[in-house]
């Protein structure tokens, strides 16, 4: 067995949360390989092509970065979710870091898990230099963005027991304060990888109009005024006489 589909199988252990119902929550794994994915294309992109990558660091990097948020999201323990609920972003990804230690140490040579680690650590850090973590950071920020992101935020909605019309709220004030737009500004490395950006957040855009209409019943309030119109125009034609009536006068 390869070592990476030996890593592969320990981030899926690790990112596999329980839930209140008993059953495993894949979300994390799901996101850890989309990321992986975006990590996969954004470096191989013509503007980083200068760079020398340790591509199989950065692979690992990004199945591991929510290891440590994994740690403390089982829903079945009170108290992890509590002391989730005042770790920061820093705290998460050193929580990261020694999950990879941790659980890595029999697979990876000691060189390889100091890399892996700082990608990780230092991907929260705009002042880095460090290539992998650069790749990580916009890999992580464009899952952000676009139909992808919108699920991202609609799922941690629900999670709190909230619906469609606090979605819709929380958005337009993000709209409102110029949130995406600072994200996307600042929020990237790489200018081709902010273009996608870009284009998801106009995507992203058209689908909350769209779901707005909808949990207002818009489109049918069209409809009923559409035939309304429609009525009113039938009721203000005269009736025309019989043709006969009119060639006997």
């Amino acid at each position: 067995m390869s070592e990476m589909v030996i890593i592969r199988e320990i981030a899926e252990k690790v990112l596999s949360i329980p839930t209140a119902k008993g059953n495993i929550d894949r979300y994390l794994i799901d996101r850890a390989n989309r990321i992986l994915r975006h990590c996969g294309s954004i470096a191989q992109l013509n503007e980083i092509a200068r760079f020398q990558i340790d591509q199989e660091c950065l692979n690992i990097a990004a199945l591991m970065r929510d290891s440590g948020f994994a740690r403390y999201a089982n829903q079945e323990d009170d108290f992890a979710r509590m002391v989730l609920a005042d770790l920061t972003d820093d705290d998460m990804r050193d929580f990261s870091a020694q999950v990879v230690q941790e659980r890595l140490a029999g697979v990876l040579n000691p060189r390889q898990m100091e890399r892996i680690c700082s990608i990780i650590i230092e991907s929260g850090h705009r002042e880095t230099n460090l290539i992998e973590a650069m790749i990580l950071s916009d890999a992580r920020n464009l899952d952000d963005m676009g139909s992808i992101g919108i699920f991202n935020e609609i799922r941690r909605y629900l999670v709190h027991g909230k619906g469609v019309t606090e979605a819709l709220a929380s958005w337009k004030r993000k709209i409102e304060y110029e949130y995406w737009v600072a994200r996307v500004r600042e929020g990237f490395r790489f200018e081709s990888v902010r273009h996608i950006a870009q284009c998801r957040l106009k995507s992203a855009e058209m689908f909350m109009q769209n779901l707005e209409s909808e949990n207002l019943a818009g489109d049918l309030e069209k409809m009923l005024m559409e035939q309304r119109v429609q009525t009113s125009n039938i009721h203000e034609i005269p009736a025309r006489k019989p043709v006969y009536q009119m060639q006997n006068r």
